[in-house]
């Protein structure tokens, strides 16, 4: 990692822009960005703005997960996302089967970090793995991680989780 940032460094330094400011500033991006306190969820083109009081008064999963990067087991509560999906405007039957076939989610944080899953990754009835929207860490706030935070719990490591949590879009491939 300092290597990196060396050459970034490096880099500005030749093109004549480097400052303590802008080194600090290019290392430190991903933790400066601003917790979001409303997630924007968008289904097959259409947008509804999901507040953190919408999410908690909707019924509560919890999971415990072993984080590689901290090497400690952590427990998340929040909603499932195939519940919150259900909720607005994407049910899992027998008429969208073949649809959610064809289907990704993509997440997305404040800093611009995003992942992506096929729907079938995130739908309890044709996978295992769990995916939550988390409200809360070992039953507290979620602290640096924001207000939101999307944990799977079937990644080895937490590559694919998204702290900041400010975005949700399903799109389906025609």
């Amino acid at each position: 990692m300092i290597r990196n940032h060396l050459v970034v460094f490096i880099s500005l330094v030749v093109l004549g822009t480097a400052t303590p400011i802008a080194r600090t500033q290019i290392a430190h991006e991903h933790t400066k960005a601003p917790a979001s306190t409303e997630l924007k969820l968008t289904i097959d083109g259409k947008s509804t703005a999901v507040t953190v009081a919408d999410l908690a008064a909707m019924p509560q999963k919890t999971v415990t997960v072993h984080n590689e990067h901290t090497k400690t087991e952590e427990t998340y509560a929040g909603v499932a996302l195939d519940d919150l999906l259900a909720k607005y405007g994407f049910a899992v039957e027998q008429a969208t089967h073949r649809k959610m076939l064809h289907t990704y989610v993509t997440a997305e944080g404040t800093d611009k970090y995003w992942v992506l899953y096929s729907l079938t990754e995130v739908e309890r009835s044709e996978n295992t793995a769990e995916v939550v929207i988390a409200i809360t860490m070992n039953g507290k706030a979620l602290g640096e991680d924001g207000q939101l935070k999307l944990v799977a719990t079937g990644d080895k490591k937490p590559q694919r989780w998204v702290r900041n949590l400010t975005a949700i879009s399903l799109v389906t491939v025609q």
